[in-house]
């Protein structure tokens, strides 16, 4: 199947030729010809799987179709300014001249984003604060809005934009299409779906909470202690190239980059308390080439969008066994092999578990006994519903149909 044959006009299978894109993925060949009908979507995918190109084409193709003249016809709302900087280039790549989209996003460019809104910027990508912070001052007009479009509508609860969303939802046309999605689903989203969907098509492409099937999971049981030590082992004795380390707290990305820069590894980190600029720049160079190692909060998990990442390495493991799942998908990307490593004590076996019991697979446990480690609890098979490669698609019907507006 060619995005020819998903119904786009050739206007844009002809770029997704030029740049690349040969095949859809099965998240854009479920939910494209959906959106092309002016479907409502509720789709569930693994990170790394194109959800971009799946909503951006068809709204796209929509733009095209319709009257060109200045306004906002669609509203994507993201977690984070790398998300939305990522999303913004990907349009820019594929929008054909006439129509515009701008990224409204905290950190950056206040006078650029004032005057793009002004000149009624056709699509606009936005994190919830910012877009907020204009809306407030007036130079926002939502009057012509077709679309709603929440990415990684997960996420955004996880950060606790939930009240700024309704807040949002509450100045938009009732009458639009809108579009959820999220890479985990559960009973919080699916509430709030109902809410803000009519009559929706639920696309689950792979099971929920389920790791990417190209990436290789160990697990390290080591003393708190030796965490650095080993993590400089794994850097240096393995060799490992295109590395992106996750730390729980902005100090400990901070005192863990400084290490790294004094053991001569090309490496920079990106944060909540970094500048935007700081965090481009960070991300950029990393995407280049030019830095080998990039250390990160949680912050990124959802902003960075790059297909050679070779390794994931936890050095915290993450409170939420969620956010491992959005960890660990930097890697094993567009169908690239990826590894990811996660360095726990044994106080945080339970937090080990609690993975596993999210998505269903056993993590190989390694015990390092230079570095302190004690023989961790393993458990047995892990049961869920729903193991295959992709999960059967599920109706809103016990929900009812309309937004309730």
């Amino acid at each position: 199947m060619t995005f020819k044959d998903l119904g786009l006009l050739p206007v844009l299978t002809d770029k997704c030729v030029a740049m690349g894109y040969t095949e859809p993925t099965p998240i854009q060949k479920q939910a494209i010809p959906f959106l092309l009908q002016g479907r409502d979507i509720l789709a569930c995918a693994e990170t790394g799987t194109g959800k971009t190109a799946a909503f951006l084409l068809p709204i796209l193709n929509k733009l095209i179709e319709g009257p060109k003249r200045p306004g906002t016809k669609v509203l994507v709302l993201s977690p984070t300014r790398e998300l939305a900087n990522q999303t913004e280039e990907f349009c820019r790549k594929f929008a054909p001249k006439g129509i515009t989209c701008t990224a409204i996003i905290g950190g950056s460019g206040y006078k650029r984003q004032m005057d793009s809104l002004r000149n009624g910027a056709n699509i606009i990508i936005a994190t919830p604060g910012r877009l907020i912070d204009f809306m407030d001052q007036g130079l926002i007009d939502f009057r012509g809005l077709t679309t709603l479009v929440l990415d990684e509508a997960d996420r955004m609860l996880d950060m606790g934009f939930l009240p700024s969303i309704r807040r949002i939802e509450k100045v938009i046309p009732a009458k639009r299409q809108t579009l959820f999605f999220s890479a985990t689903m559960s009973r919080e989203i699916e509430t709030i779906a109902y809410k803000m969907l009519t009559d929706p098509e639920m696309i689950e492409v792979s099971p929920r909470g389920r790791a990417g099937q190209l990436i290789t999971q160990t697990a390290y049981s080591v003393n708190p202690q030796s965490k650095m030590v080993l993590l400089l082992e794994l850097l240096e004795k393995d060799d490992l190239q295109r590395v992106l380390v996750f730390t729980r707290t902005k100090r400990g990305a901070d005192r863990l980059a400084h290490v790294l820069e004094k053991r001569q590894h090309s490496s920079n980190r990106i944060h909540g308390d970094r500048s935007q600029s700081q965090r481009d720049s960070a991300l950029k160079a990393f995407k280049a080439g030019h830095t080998n190692i990039l250390v990160a909060t949680d912050v990124a998990a959802r902003g960075i969008d790059i297909d050679s990442v070779q390794h994931v390495i936890n050095y915290d493991i993450p409170e939420a066994p969620e956010d491992y799942v959005h960890r660990i998908g930097r890697t094993g990307r567009a169908g690239n092999k990826g590894r990811a490593i996660t360095i726990f004590t044994i106080a945080e076996e339970h937090n080990m578990r609690a993975i596993e019991r999210l998505t269903g697979e056993k993590v190989e446990r390694v015990v390092h006994p230079e570095f302190g480690g004690q023989p961790a609890f393993v458990p047995g098979p892990v049961a869920r519903k729903n193991t295959g490669s992709a999960a059967p698609k599920r109706s809103f019907k016990r929900f009812g149909s309309g937004r309730g507006r």
